[in-house]
């Protein structure tokens, strides 16, 4: 792994404070540069993901978790535009449904899991329930979970518990060949009111933008602490967050590809080889062929 991206991988057991973590980069890369690198980085990657489909064996499953505005669609669509979406599922998760509702909270994310040969990007994600429920703890009551009528129930022993869960659904998907990968878009509280001001200022533009999104960033502060905490609980050696920094748009791009790329490359992806008989059919059949002629 590159040392670049070394240094936003969050390891298992280590406290996780996002001050810690820069929104912005300051190396030596430019933007015609990384466009360059993007653009040879989506190449590999589409010859990888050829592999990963003919073996059989592997399922690949990355996660986008940030703060509004911090790029997510974006991202999904540059780095990932270069892949076939034959072999590719993109989910995004919103508000639960009824239906999910009458469900634990892993089973519309268990249902959305991508099948070996194929990668699954979701887009928000099973941590929105340790995230935006644990700021919004009255969303959990819509669960209906014996013992939990009121939310001052929901306390450190349930969410803990919810931690746990997390980390043992995880291991049991990556046990069985689905290889996980979790960023979190870290983008500054600075940048985000900019974006959102050029939502208003640009029409076609306009359409991305909620007035919720407004009463969401006054809870700037208890989004980053339930971040912080759930980074620290859940990033283990099998599923590993990253922390990107988000404000330059163009520089995450190319560090969430790079990221893709190395965990591509650590699978050592091979072609399956025919039995000697099928590869004697093979003989056989391109003669028949070449006789046609």
């Amino acid at each position: 792994m590159e040392k670049e991206i070394a240094e936003y991988l969050v390891s298992p057991g280590k406290k996780v404070l996002l001050s810690d973590y820069p929104t912005q980069y300051k190396g030596p890369q430019v933007k015609g540069n990384a466009v360059l690198e993007l653009a040879e980085i989506k190449e590999q990657l589409d010859e990888l993901q050829e592999r990963l489909y003919a073996a059989d064996s592997h399922s690949v499953l990355i996660l986008f978790q940030a703060m509004d505005a911090a790029g997510k669609d974006s991202a999904i669509e540059h780095v990932m535009s270069g892949l076939n979406p034959q072999g590719c599922q993109v989910f995004t998760f919103k508000t639960p449904t009824s239906e999910e509702y009458d469900h634990d909270f892993l089973w519309r994310h268990y249902k959305a899991l991508p099948e070996k040969g194929r990668i699954g990007i979701h887009n928000r994600s099973h941590y929105e329930n340790v995230l935006v429920c644990k700021v919004h703890p009255e969303y959990v009551l819509n669960e209906k979970i014996p013992g939990y009528s009121n939310i001052k129930k929901i306390n450190k022993a349930f969410w803990n518990r919810r931690y746990e869960s997390i980390r043992n659904f995880e291991q049991h998907i990556s046990d069985n060949g689905t290889v996980i990968v979790k960023i979190f878009l870290h983008v500054s509280k600075e940048e985000q009111r900019q974006r959102f001001l050029d939502r208003i200022d640009d029409p076609a533009k306009n359409w991305k933008f909620s007035s919720a999104d407004i009463a969401e960033r006054a809870l700037w502060e208890d989004y980053m602490k339930a971040y912080e905490e759930a980074l620290t609980e859940t990033s283990t050696q099998g599923a590993p967050w990253y922390v990107i920094p988000a404000d330059k748009k163009w520089y995450a791009r190319l560090a969430i590809s790079k990221i893709v790329l190395d965990t591509f490359k650590k699978l050592d992806l091979k072609y399956p080889v025919l039995p000697i008989n099928e590869m004697h059919k093979l003989g056989e059949i391109k003669q028949q062929l070449l006789n046609e002629k």
